[in-house]
């Protein structure tokens, strides 16, 4: 089992935790409610502004050709990522230019730049890794039917071409980072923001 493998198993429960979620379970069954769904793509565009900016440390980092063009083509995959979500924001009336982060987005934002301007290159993409996973394996488990109005957000994420910037983002990871406790750490963070991401988009209980 190579280094990504490992890190995915060792992370299932809190992949389990966010299948479960219910604001992936809204997604899944098309129940979520627009205006919940509208928040969130609005938090995630912010978030991926980082993201791509994550991918940049990065990328001036990269010691050769092939991590620089892979690098490349992921900053591309974002700039996808958000062409979804600037669709709904046309379809459904949204402005998501001035969004004002929640204290989930800035949490996470703030570990990814942190961890992109401080740390090396392997554990860079072991905080980036989890989210890109996490999506794709969510997505592979709904049913777009089902998922009604947000069949597309399921498409996007289980979309064979969402599942080769994965496979190269894990390669990268497999390549570049040294197994141990900052790797590791760098991971599992993602995977616990990544959770409470989908807990900051459902309003608080009465």
């Amino acid at each position: 089992m190579n280094l990504a493998e490992q890190l995915w198993a060792d992370n299932a429960d809190l992949a389990e935790l966010a299948l479960a979620h219910p604001f992936v379970r809204g997604i899944g069954d098309g129940s979520l409610s627009r205006e919940v769904f509208a928040s969130y793509v609005a938090q995630d565009a912010f978030f991926l502004e980082s993201f791509a900016r994550a991918y940049a440390f990065a990328l001036v980092r990269s010691r050769d050709t092939p991590t620089l063009l892979a690098l490349a083509d992921l900053l591309t995959g974002v700039r996808q990522e958000l062409g979804l979500h600037a669709a709904y924001a046309a379809r459904w009336g949204m402005d998501t230019t001035e969004v004002e982060p929640g204290t989930a987005t800035l949490g996470y934002t703030e570990f990814l730049l942190a961890t992109a301007a401080t740390g090396d290159v392997g554990r860079v993409l072991a905080a980036m890794t989890p989210c890109m996973r996490l999506y794709a394996w969510l997505a592979r488990e709904l049913d777009p039917v089902e998922a009604g109005p947000y069949a597309s957000w399921v498409r996007t994420y289980a979309d064979p071409g969402f599942a080769l910037l994965t496979a190269s983002l894990e390669r990268l990871l497999d390549d570049q980072a040294v197994d141990g406790a900052a790797v590791r750490t760098a991971y599992r963070r993602a995977m616990v923001l990544e959770l409470a991401f989908f807990d900051a988009a459902l309003p608080p209980s009465p």
